[in-house]
Formats: C-alpha cells, sequence, structure tokens
C-alpha cells in the first residue's frame, strides 16, 4: 500500500509540475519558445522598485561617488559569479537547486542553498509588497496594514499557473513599466542640467571624499540582490537547445537576462541615488529618510512635471505594475523552492499551491514587522550568507568542474547518481559565512566591518577548490554511469529528447531525466524509473547500487564516465 501511495504522490507530482517542473529537468517539448521570448519574459521580471530604494539609501548616507562605486563594483562582481551558474542553467535547463546537488552539496546537501534563495524570494516579495502598500496608502489613504494584504493576495491568481502566465504577464506589462518608470526621468535630466549637478556633487552624510570603505559597504547592500540571479534561472532554464542555426540570438538572450539582469538592476540603483537627490535638493530638503521610498521618489518626480491628480494616479499605477511584475516571480520561485525541499525531506507532494500560499504568508509576515524600515541592515546581514552560496556554487564550476577537472562536468543532479553530502559545498558555504558574519559584527574591528562580504567572497574561492582536493573529489559521484545505453546529450552537446517510460509513474520522461531502474521487469528486462519517482520514493527499490570508484578517482576514469555520458557530445 505504501508504495501504491507513493506511486500515486509521483503521478500527481508528475502532472503538476508539467507546467513547472518544480524539481525536474525542463524537457525539450516544454521549451517552445524561441530564445529572444525567454530573454525577453526573464527581463520582465527585474522591474522590482528595491533598487531604487537600495540606490537611495547608500546614495544618502555615502554620498553620490562612493554610492556608484559601490554599485558597480557589486554589479561587475555579481556578474562574474553569476556567469557560469547561469550557463549551466540555460544550456543544460535545470534550476538552482539542482545545479548546486552536483556542484559540491549532494543530493539533501543542496537543501540548504534552497532554503537561503526561499528566504530571499520571501524577503524581497516583502520589500515589493510594502512599497506597494504605501503607494496604496498615498494614493487612496489604505491603511498600510491592509495594503500589505491586498499586495499579497493580488498575485495569487496569477502564480498558481506557472510559466505560461508569466510569459504573458511580462510581456504585455513591460513596455508600460518602462514608459512610466523612464519618459518623466529623461524629461528631467534635459529639462533640469542642475538637477544632475547637485546629483553629481553630492555628498550625503559623508565628508565627500571617495573612501574604500565607504565603497565596500555600498556595494555590501547591493550583494544581497545577488539571488535574483535564481529567480532568472527560473525563467532561463526554459531557453531552447542551442543549434549554430540559433547560436546568435541564443547567447545574446541568454548575456542579458541571464548574468545580465545586474546591469539593469546596477543602472536602477544609479537611478534610484539620482531620485533620492532630486527630493532632497529640489522638491523637499525636510524629506529626510523617507526620500528612500519608490513612492516618494516618483511621486516627486511626476509631480514636478504634471497636475498633482495625474502624478499620484500615475505613480499609482507604476508602482502596483511594478510590484506585480516582480511579486509574480518572488512567488513562483519561492513556491518552487518550497517545494523541492519538502518533497525531498518529507517523500510527499501536496501540490505547489500549497506552498504559494505558504511562501506568501511568511512575506506578509515580513511585511507586518515592517522589514523595510530596516532594509539597509537586512541587506547587509543577508549578503553574506547570500555571496558565500553563489560563489561557492560559482567556484566549483570554474575551477573544480573546467580547470581541476575533480568535480563531474556535466551538473548530475538525480538521486542515486549523487552522494546525499558533498563536504566541498557545505564546507566552503559554512566557513564563509561564518567568518563573514563575524566580520559584520564587529569581531575582527571596526575597520573590517564593510568588508564582510569580500570575506565571504574570498574564503568561498578558496575553500570550495582546497576542500575538493583534500577530499579528493570522493563525494561528487556516487555512480558513474546511469545504466541506459542511449547518450545523454546529442551533436551538439543538449540534453537528449529521446522518450523513456518510467515504470512506476506509467508517463514517458525524456533521457536526462531518467535512470535504469535497480528493479527488472517481468522477463528480466531492463526497466527505467524518472528522477521524480525516485525522489518520491522511500525504499530504495529502484535505486542502482553504488559503484566502486577509486579513492583518487584517477583522471582517466572521469574522461571515461565523461565519454559514456555524451557520446556523440563535441568538446566544449
Amino acid at each position: 500500500m505504501r508504495s501504491v501511495a507513493r506511486a500515486g504522490d509521483a503521478r500527481a507530482a508528475a502532472e503538476d509540475s508539467l507546467e513547472d517542473y518544480a524539481f525536474r529537468y525542463v524537457p525539450r517539448s516544454f521549451r517552445r519558445w524561441s530564445a529572444v521570448s525567454v530573454g525577453g519574459t526573464a527581463l520582465g521580471s527585474i522591474a522590482f522598485l528595491a533598487d531604487f530604494s537600495i540606490g537611495a539609501a547608500i546614495g544618502l548616507e555615502h554620498g553620490t561617488t562612493n554610492a556608484v562605486l559601490g554599485i558597480l563594483v557589486a554589479s561587475v562582481i555579481i556578474f562574474a559569479v553569476g556567469l557560469p551558474v547561469a550557463a549551466y542553467a540555460a544550456r543544460y535547463n535545470l534550476d538552482l537547486d539542482l545545479i548546486a546537488r552536483g556542484s559540491g552539496f549532494g543530493y539533501y546537501g543542496s537543501i540548504i542553498t534552497t532554503v537561503i534563495f526561499a528566504g530571499f524570494t520571501c524577503i524581497f516579495f516583502a520589500l515589493e509588497g510594502a512599497i506597494m502598500a504605501q503607494g496604496l496608502q498615498v494614493a487612496i489613504g489604505l491603511p498600510l496594514p491592509i495594503g500589505y494584504v491586498v499586495s499579497t493576495i493580488v498575485v495569487i491568481p496569477i502564480v498558481v499557473y506557472g510559466m505560461r502566465a508569466l510569459e504573458r504577464l511580462q510581456f504585455w506589462t513591460t513596455p508600460l513599466w518602462l514608459a512610466l518608470a523612464l519618459l518623466p526621468l529623461i524629461w528631467v535630466i534635459f529639462t533640469q542640467p542642475e538637477a544632475v549637478t547637485e546629483f553629481l556633487a553630492f555628498t550625503g552624510e559623508s565628508d565627500g571624499s571617495v573612501n574604500f570603505s565607504a565603497i565596500a559597504a555600498s556595494a555590501a547592500v547591493c550583494f544581497a540582490l545577488t539571488p535574483q540571479l535564481a529567480e532568472q534561472i527560473d525563467y532561463i532554464r526554459v531557453m531552447p537547445p542551442r543549434r549554430p542555426s540559433n547560436a546568435r540570438a541564443w547567447w545574446t538572450a541568454f548575456l542579458f537576462s541571464g548574468p545580465g539582469w545586474v546591469i539593469f538592476s546596477g543602472t536602477k540603483q544609479v537611478i534610484g541615488v539620482f531620485l533620492a537627490v532630486y527630493l532632497v535638493t529640489m522638491i523637499d530638503p525636510t524629506i529626510g529618510d523617507r526620500a528612500v521610498e519608490p513612492v516618494k521618489q516618483f511621486l516627486g518626480l511626476y509631480q514636478s512635471l504634471l497636475p498633482e491628480w495625474m502624478a499620484l494616479g500615475l505613480t499609482l499605477i507604476l508602482i502596483v505594475v511594478a510590484q506585480v511584475k516582480i511579486n509574480v516571480t518572488n512567488a513562483y520561485s519561492g513556491s518552487l523552492a518550497w517545494s523541492n525541499v519538502y518533497t525531498r525531506v518529507r517523500k510527499r507532494y501536496p501540490g505547489r499551491t500549497v506552498f504559494v500560499i505558504f511562501n506568501l504568508a511568511i512575506a506578509l509576515s515580513l511585511m507586518l514587522l515592517d522589514v523595510f524600515s530596516l532594509i539597509s541592515f537586512v541587506l547587509s546581514l543577508y549578503a553574506n550568507v547570500v555571496m558565500a552560496w553563489l560563489v561557492t556554487i560559482s567556484t566549483d564550476i570554474v575551477i573544480n568542474k573546467r580547470l581541476l577537472r575533480i568535480s563531474p562536468r556535466f551538473p548530475e543532479f538525480r538521486r542515486g547518481m549523487l552522494h546525499d553530502w558533498n563536504p566541498v559545498g557545505l564546507v566552503s558555504v559554512g566557513l564563509a559565512s561564518l567568518l563573514s558574519l563575524a566580520c559584520f559584527a564587529g569581531l575582527f574591528g571596526e575597520a573590517m566591518r564593510p568588508m564582510s562580504v569580500l570575506v565571504a567572497i574570498a574564503v568561498a574561492v578558496v575553500v570550495t577548490p582546497l576542500t575538493a582536493i583534500i577530499t579528493r573529489g570522493r563525494f561528487y559521484l556516487r555512480r558513474t554511469s546511469d545504466g541506459i545505453p542511449t547518450p545523454l546529450l546529442d551533436e551538439d552537446g543538449n540534453p537528449s529528447g529521446e522518450r523513456l517510460r518510467c515504470h512506476v509513474t506509467g508517463y514517458t520522461f525524456e533521457r536526462p531525466d531518467m535512470l535504469a531502474s535497480a528493479e527488472q521487469g517481468p522477463n528480466g528486462e531492463l526497466q527505467y524509473v524518472s528522477s521524480l519517482a525516485l525522489t518520491l520514493d522511500e525504499s530504495d527499490r529502484y535505486v542502482l547500487p553504488p559503484e566502486h570508484v577509486e579513492k583518487r578517482w584517477p583522471r582517466r576514469e572521469r574522461r571515461g564516465w565523461m565519454r559514456q555520458s555524451t557520446r556523440s557530445r563535441p568538446s566544449s
């Protein structure tokens, strides 16, 4: 009875995940969009207004020069960290949790990273929801607590329908958002040159000098946005196969919508500095800290150009459109993350809608606790753990996979192929987080406090390959063969589209999502089992036994595994 129930759960999960592939490889049969369409949809999710608040907060404290340099430093590092991770997601059609499993964390170890990301979606949903509530309060006098509830409920009908609904929403609302946000700003810049002069000369609470500590402190706040990369990956994992015929469009869409999201994010942060300075110097010198609120920023901008009633209406439309665009993504990505964690731990799948509600409940609680008022502190604190996590994955891909060749080149994610825990990622994240948080708390002196995130980055870059070398790569793969005789990748290096039947669920899945089953057929024939069925199985009856892997894992064995796994694949 128990195994029958598990099989039923697996079938239900398969049917539900046909829309969002919460804990699965995304098959090419689902990836019908063009690269340009996927890229445009992914970029629609970066309409969040927290960028403006972050830029304003660091600009008011450290001045324009230090803030802009901090934004630039953070943006360059985030791009470099995100490039290899996003490339694996787009090329192999996996979300960040699946990539983390085979990039130093193990099958269950990646749960830690997924919880970190799920926390990010809750925090940023709360920040964006608070901004929408502020807009509703200014426009129609709606009390903030009620506004928090409204901003939470409004996204539910869209999120429960998954990727297709999100694609339509982002496509149709992006032009409106861009027009409302940029046209008045461009008009002010060209008609009020004194505003640009004030912006360039603004010193904030600093003495006006360029200060490395101030730059590092500014960058530290910006680093907390890095998990936005994981939300971008939830879109670009549905990129079509890369072939010679679409290579240029594929790379362009990938670069701008994957790691390139930070270009747009950094630009918005600089605009946030400008809007705060414009408010303080040109509109209302007594506004103080409220200049960090996007509602105040855009309302002041519109009021300087239009009648008050029109300014209020346009500001409200901008705030609502932006909040819905990003918070459907926060709720969607958060629900995928929580469902991924719960399903692996409990071996049950209650449906993704349950986790949409769970994610939103946490976000609403944070709003009611007024997390927005602590935006700089919360983001600076969170950035330490965030960078430890993402730099570890990125370092494993670049150094351990590509340079040292200790980590397997293909990002393995299937249960039975991986060890449950891998010390490479766990030690790196743990040590980098611990040291950076100690630095943030001032245990290494006040001079080192602004450098805490840089400490997290440096420790992760060093410890990740060091741990892999010490452990000799023994904890990456439990098996080097999945037991299926056909190649995993096609002649262009893309995941194979061959379909195989899972004998547990009765459904067909594509080759990268399948393994040979340890349970033979009635006549002793080879049977296949999906990674989804293995995720929900407690008995291990379908899991192939571990292979004996040499302690040192010689390079010739690794190459043999690569040849078997990527037969017909050209070198990449």
